[in-house]
């Protein structure tokens, strides 16, 4: 199973912080059908969305009518300086109805900012549970794949889908969805207020909407083709500058320094060409964009003044039309906006779904057993398996092992070992047959309860971000501290700890890069100690310590394996003749099953491999 991390990257979307105007929208498959189903996660919160949408209406009319009061204090304003130039008898401005516009104003901006302050505070209520709601089928769909999904699956892709996906629909729902509401509502409100103050104005200015779009539409298309050019050589550095990283050592002891730096200027020269072009072109949609919204205010105003000198309508009217004339730009843009961000959430929605319909592994049993006091006698009952129906890997095994027998699996790369030990823990489902521990059918037992029969330690260490105590007791969390370093004593690990700084309490990183191959393979020896199975798994336990160290694990392990039952996979097959039972398989069958001597004396494919290595070993000393 590959656990290579491989680093994420999204795709660039529209408009805003999502990505620059112009780049690439990653887009849903089945978007109807994707969307329909994101719904169905708000469906529960009917009533907080039904008061997000009033509060939303609410909050954009007492804007929209700001413009239109004010302009009703312009002219008054207009009005009176008029009346005393003409000399006319007490005229002058009227500070009283002013003061009530002002007040007025005041009003209606604060209540549309509650009205927002609301309808903010609750969508991002709805947000936030609707992906915890995600979050939580994400970590039970874990629990519940089978082992062929993380055999086929990067680590990388299924933490962009759980982690990325989900922000991006977070992200969106508490912030774009609000304002793609807003934005629809303030649309139809100034057109309905431009619509009242003047018909001719506002065709003026909708006339030049499509001049608009048909210019926003030929400059994206162009910068589109960069963007893509962009986010392909983006990730064409970005995987140059992980792979130098992280073979920086193989770089400078092949001295391929000054290619590696070649080849990162080559690329990060595309990128800078890519990168200028798509911004430059994107960048320019807005200046186009406000000077034709420029043009519409200078016809605006032409118009405009004919009709105040006509009387056809106020100054007032003028400066609030305007205004709305402005208002009315601003949501178009983020409608547009919001509407690729909503094409891009769909996308990391329909992601987030398929890994909730990945196939599961095998429910459980209605009825289960429990094996209170295991031996550890396992059979295999003319097991079948293969990865896929067609292509068999094993066909009719038959094993039987005794409790406390070892069991040394043998045989070259891709015969077909690790797969029956994976078989034995049930991460994987036969085609046909039986596998049986102490006479119980596995699949009749809890799979927890069947895991808690193994220990295991194989070939790749596993360790996490902890402490080393922590590490080895990580199978068994109520072990005291001295039976941890009695296990580490037991594995030959308890030297090395004592020389660490802080011993025991040593602090490994994600990586476990603070100690080297062979100690990380001692601290998992030292973890199947301390967990005291009646059966163990031994991938290759040894493969990564030293020829001494390994000849004292080897002792250890013969002591810890007496009395329990004992899977060993080994391609050194001078450390397994002490087996009870050699199993030597070839093209998934076990061609071959004795102890050594017996298989030895059959001068069979199993003595040939032994005496190849025999041979090979030989080989190596004379030269040494």
């Amino acid at each position: 199973m590959s656990n290579r991390k491989e680093p994420t990257r999204r795709q660039g979307v529209g408009f805003g912080p999502h990505g620059g105007m112009g780049a690439p929208v990653q887009k849903a498959k089945d978007f109807k059908g994707t969307l329909k189903r994101l719904i169905r996660y708000l469906a529960p919160y009917r009533f907080q969305l039904l008061t997000v949408l009033v509060a939303a209406i609410l909050s954009t009319v007492f804007s929209i009518l700001g413009p239109k009061i004010l302009g009703m204090a312009t002219t008054k304003i207009f009005e009176g300086l008029m009346e005393k130039f003409k000399g006319i008898p007490g005229a002058g401005i009227d500070f009283e109805y002013l003061f009530r516009i002002l007040v007025l104003l005041a009003g209606l901006y604060l209540f549309s900012s509650l009205f927002m302050w609301i309808q903010q505070y609750v969508m991002a209520g709805v947000a936030q549970k609707t992906v915890y709601t995600l979050r939580e089928e994400a970590k039970a769909k874990i629990n519940t794949l089978p082992l062929k999904y993380f055999d086929s699956t990067t680590t990388g892709e299924t933490l962009s889908r759980i982690v990325n996906d989900v922000d991006n629909i977070s992200t969106t729902l508490q912030q774009s969805l609000t304002q793609f509401i807003t934005s629809i509502v303030t649309i139809i409100g100034v057109i309905i207020m431009m619509l009242t103050i003047s018909p001719v104005m506002t065709l003026i200015l909708l006339v030049t909407l499509p001049l608009s779009a048909v210019i926003t539409m030929v400059v994206a298309k162009k910068s589109q083709r960069y963007f893509v050019g962009q986010q392909k050589t983006l990730g064409q550095l970005s995987g140059h500058v992980e792979e130098m990283y992280t073979g920086h050592e193989v770089v400078k002891a092949f001295g391929h320094e000054k290619k590696a730096i070649e080849k990162f200027s080559a690329v990060n020269e595309e990128l800078f060409q890519y990168g200028w072009k798509a911004q430059f072109l994107s960048g320019i949609i807005m200046p186009l964009m406000s000077f034709v919204g420029n043009l519409a205010y200078v016809l605006i105003s032409i118009v405009g003044g004919i009709f105040v000198t006509k009387g056809f309508i106020s100054v007032g009217d003028i400066q609030a039309f305007i205004q709305y004339s402005r208002q009315f730009t601003q949501p178009i843009a983020q409608t547009a906006n919001i509407a690729n961000i909503i094409q891009s959430t769909v996308a990391s929605a329909e992601r987030v779904f398929e890994f909730l319909d990945e196939e599961e592994q095998v429910p459980e049993a209605q009825e289960v057993k429990v094996l209170s006091f295991p031996k550890g006698r396992v059979s295999f009952e003319h097991v079948d398996f293969g990865y896929t129906a067609d292509q068999l890997l094993i066909k009719d095994m038959n094993l039987d092992v005794e409790p406390g027998q070892t069991v040394a699996i043998v045989g070259p790369t891709g015969a077909g070992k690790t797969t029956l030990v994976n078989l034995l823990m049930r991460f994987y489902e036969i085609n046909n047959g039986t596998i049986r521990i102490d006479g119980v059918d596995i699949t009749e037992l809890k799979r927890s309860d069947l895991h808690s029969l193994f220990g295991m330690v194989l070939q790749d260490t596993w360790l996490f971000h902890g402490s080393i105590a922590d590490n080895i007791s990580y199978g068994r969390e109520d072990a005291a501290k001295e039976e941890v370093i009695e296990a580490a004593k037991a594995a030959h690990a308890d030297h090395f700890i004592r020389t660490l700084p802080e011993g025991y309490d040593t602090i490994l990183n994600e990586e476990a890069t603070n100690i080297s191959q062979g100690q990380k393979q001692l601290l998992t020896i030292a973890r199947a100690i301390l967990a005291d199975p009646p059966i163990l798994i031994l991938d290759e336990a040894t493969s990564s310590v030293d020829t001494r160290t390994e000849v004292h694990i080897q002792k250890a392990m013969n002591h810890l394996m007496k009395g329990r039952t004992s899977f060993v996979i080994a391609h050194r097959l001078s450390t397994i003749r002490d087996a009870d039972v050699i199993l030597v398989m070839n093209e998934g069958k076990v061609i071959e099953q004795g102890n050594h001597e017996a298989l030895l004396a059959q001068n069979g494919f199993y003595a040939e491999l032994y005496h190849s290595q025999f041979s090979e070993q030989k080989t190596d000393q004379s030269i040494g």
